[in-house]
């Protein structure tokens, strides 16, 4: 098969086709380069390595025998806090050997059904914050999430993989609410930490006080609290924190203040000569987490010392589609004290191969999302044929946002000098609104179609619907080979965005 695509999604595939040479060719492993932001200020959207948006927020990044694995609650089944109506979704993971190229490792377990629905779905307060660490001991992976069904406010797992299956164990029981009624907002956000010696405690947040960080030695076996605790870390109205160790000193990052799904809220750590403090006075690295909420500080020890990944979610401000809410990843810097040097948001940065397997040094592709797909709001974008073939596959990362009420309209025309639609339709198909999740995920169609070399044609986003939008990724940088537009009044007229291609791929028959 051969594909002919814009520019744009020409350079992804001949990237990914980079990486499997070098693998094969044995070439020296070098550092990959890791940005959050576009040259242009916007958020990048992380892709797996099938093309799908990275769904697993509110979580963390943990390296396990040279492999990274993100943890994070998914969103692409529409969860949304407090909308009761909303299913749970449940908890993803990802592998990646450079923070770069990511694989989806599928759910850490079941949780569709009846029993975590009626735990976790939108009648309830949710469950979030998937944290996995290791036991040397057991020889199990061990995680900790967060739920409000019970007392304690969170349950454990345990698994033989750093990607599951888990499987529930007894119910954890901490020192802090333990006389607290079930169900209710007793304890919040947490962390997990494991010392040097193999001692592993749980950083929380105590609602009851009113957003007050503690941190609570844990068993042996890592599934439950001992009663040994450090109360009252920060005063209130705190949330998240992420807990760490460097050259002796023990950190807690946090967010300052809380503020759920809120982008832009502070982080600010305290420090220690015990994991059980006492704690220091409170100092502040950032005003705004770099558009985001703190989620989590990982130590990452690599054969080139250790580093320590900053983590916040770039929520969308409490939109009902936080799955396409974004990530910041960074490494913390430290002055000579000790001190965390407040963090400069915008810098990209390298990080070592974890397991020394060669990669080749390459920067995530800058794609962002929109939505605006509706009743008088169409896209468009055109590719030139090269090749006079059969058109088997088109290709294209959607979701949907607000619920729409009908289908996602692809249509394929020739075009215009200008790039855009003129005639007829040449193939028309829709997409229902059930095959498209919240988060942006590839969508193919398959029209009845053929192309002729060195003809123009456009591809045509549109949709009846009267309630809800779907969306598109796109960029703004690079060599395009196409052009798109859009128009406002329902195909009528249509307005080129220069410099702008939106992410599809056109498949050709042999």
């Amino acid at each position: 098969m051969r594909k002919i695509a814009a520019l744009t999604f020409i350079t992804v595939c001949l990237c990914f086709a980079q990486i499997r040479a070098s693998a094969q060719s044995k070439r020296k492993a070098v550092p990959a380069t890791v940005s959050n932001f576009t040259k242009n200020g916007k958020q990048i959207t992380r892709f797996s390595t099938v093309g799908d948006a990275i769904d697993a927020h509110d979580g963390e990044i943990a390296l396990f025998n040279g492999v990274y694995y993100l943890y994070g609650t998914s969103y692409d089944c529409g969860f949304a806090w407090q909308n009761k109506n909303a299913a749970f979704c449940g908890f993803k993971s990802y592998s990646s050997t450079d923070m770069v190229n990511w694989t989806d490792r599928g759910f850490l377990f079941d949780a569709q059904t009846p029993v975590w629905q009626t735990r976790c779905n939108g009648n309830t307060y949710g469950c979030f914050r998937p944290h996995v660490i290791f036991n040397k001991k057991t020889g199990l992976y061990v995680l900790w999430i967060n739920v409000y069904d019970n007392v304690s406010g969170y349950r454990v797992f345990t698994a033989k993989s750093p990607v599951g299956p888990f499987a529930e164990v007894a119910e954890p029981k901490l020192a802090v609410n333990a006389s607290s009624p079930a169900g209710g907002l007793n304890n919040g956000d947490h962390d997990t930490f494991i010392d040097d010696d193999g001692t592993a405690y749980l950083a929380y947040t105590d609602w009851r006080a009113g957003g007050s960080i503690v941190i609570e030695k844990l068993s042996a076996d890592y599934l439950t609290g001992t009663g040994e605790v450090s109360n009252a870390v920060t005063k209130t109205r705190t949330e998240a924190p992420g807990m760490f160790k460097r050259n002796g000193i023990y950190y807690v990052v946090y967010s300052d203040p809380n503020c759920g799904y809120c982008s832009g809220t502070g982080a600010s750590y305290k420090t220690a000569t015990s994991a059980l403090g006492p704690w220091s006075e409170s100092k502040k690295i950032s005003d705004n987490s770099c558009g985001g909420q703190p989620s989590f500080v990982s130590t990452i020890k690599l054969g080139s010392g250790t580093v320590f990944i900053f983590g916040s979610d770039l929520w969308n401000n409490g939109a009902k589609n936080e799955a396409l809410a974004n990530y910041y990843w960074a490494p913390l810097k430290f002055n000579a004290d000790g001190s965390i040097i407040p963090m400069n948001c915008s810098t990209p940065f390298k990080i070592d191969p974890s397991n020394n397997k060669p990669i080749v040094a390459r920067t995530a592709d800058d794609f962002s999302t929109h939505g605006d797909i509706s009743k008088n709001i169409w896209r468009a974008q055109s590719f030139t044929a090269l090749h006079s073939r059969k058109v088997t596959a088109i290709t294209l990362t959607t979701f949907q946002n607000g619920y729409p009420d009908a289908g996602l309209q692809v249509a394929v025309f020739k075009a215009n000098q200008n790039g855009q639609p003129e005639g007829d339709a040449l193939s028309t198909d829709i997409i229902p609104a059930s095959a498209m999740g919240w988060s942006a995920k590839n969508v193919a169609i398959h029209p009845k179609l053929n192309v002729t070399m060195g003809q123009t044609y456009c591809i045509v986003l549109s949709s009846a619907t009267t309630t809800g939008v779907y969306g598109f990724a796109y960029r703004d940088a690079g060599k395009l080979n196409g052009v798109e537009s859009y128009s406002k009044d329902g195909g009528q007229t249509y307005t080129v965005e220069k410099g702008r291609a939106i992410k599809f791929e056109v498949v050709l028959g042999k």
